[in-house]
């Protein structure tokens, strides 16, 4: 297991909410240390999330938010402890990613000690088709490059630590979860 897991979270028949998967696909082309980042994509919310994140050391979450108080299209990072919940981060009788988390610690599991969100606002979370909107689209480069310094950032961070050996070179591993949305 890869200590740094670029977990990215959509539904690919939903309008905007295929970004996860579109952005999992454009960081199998170029991404850094990929000997020691996993990209996934999985269709999952609330406790589902534990068994994806246990035993990794670093942790970005990409999903879709709507807070309408941005035009859709714009990206928002924060640490996963400031959650302003996104479509996949609640679940499971509407557990959201903290209180997962604390579970996933009360019962002894290794979580990650940084996890991160980058999440794009979605215009359009509920119509079924397979084409984002034009804004949404438009966000995926710039996702990809925001999550790649992440990756770099983490990679540099663990490196200097002593803990992993990092060369920058490699493509990066991308596994898809062939599960059903949640």
């Amino acid at each position: 297991m890869k200590p740094i897991l670029v977990l990215c979270l959509g539904n690919d028949i939903l309008s905007d909410d295929a970004f996860g998967m579109a952005v999992a696909k454009a960081l199998a082309i170029v991404t850094p240390a990929a000997e020691i980042t996993e990209v996934e994509f999985a269709p999952i919310a609330g406790f589902a999330l534990l068994e994806m994140l246990c035993h990794r050391r670093k942790a970005l979450i990409v999903d879709t938010i709507q807070t309408y108080n941005c035009p859709p299209g714009t990206l928002h990072f924060f640490p996963a402890g400031h959650l302003t919940p996104s479509n996949h981060l609640v679940g499971s009788h509407q557990i959201n990613l903290p209180t997962a988390l604390a579970l996933g610690a009360e019962l002894g599991l290794e979580m990650p000690e940084v996890i991160d969100v980058l999440a794009v606002e979605a215009h359009d979370v509920t119509t079924l088709g397979l084409a984002m909107t034009p804004s949404v689209e438009r966000a995926i480069p710039d996702a990809v490059t925001r999550i790649s310094d992440w990756i770099r950032t983490q990679a540099t961070t663990l490196q200097s630590s002593g803990r992993i050996e990092v060369r920058a070179t490699e493509k990066l591993e991308i596994q898809s979860q062939h599960s059903r949305p949640a």
